[in-house]
């Protein structure tokens, strides 16, 4: 649990240093008065944390929010097509709930944890969470 009450996921995925391959996922409520603004802060704080850790984004994946089972969104399944392939080290999100509403937390540490049996680091770029690393566990 951290310090903002969010649970982690338990499993650690390998360790990946320097510009690793990641993709930066972006799921995000759309407001009614700037329905774009939300994506566009979560883009922004994922660019951040990667330029901050020596990360190279190779792709940025969105999906709109709704769905709670991310198997059933567009992005999050090319988000697993890049990881089952390979291709990233790493995936970028804002919070969990970006994976899966808490609502629904057994689809986030279903993911979490197929990504990171994929060798893929799941990492929240939120600042409380990203304070401390920002790994899922």
């Amino acid at each position: 649990m951290t310090s903002a009450g969010i649970p982690q996921e338990e499993a650690a995925a390998p360790a990946v240093t320097g510009s690793a391959a990641t993709v930066l996922y972006v799921c995000a409520d759309r407001g009614a008065l700037m329905p774009s603004l939300a994506a566009q802060r979560a883009e922004e704080e994922g660019r951040s944390f990667a330029q901050q850790r020596g990360l190279t984004i190779t792709e940025v994946v969105t999906d709109e929010y709704g769905e709670p089972d991310p198997c059933c969104r567009e992005g999050w399944q090319r988000v697993r097509d890049l990881a089952g392939a390979g291709a990233v080290a790493a995936v970028l999100v804002r919070w969990p709930a970006s994976i899966a509403p808490e609502s629904a937390h057994e689809f986030r540490h279903r993911e979490t944890r197929w990504l990171q049996e994929h060798g893929v680091r799941v990492r929240y770029t939120w600042a409380p969470l990203a304070a401390t690393g920002g790994e899922a566990r």
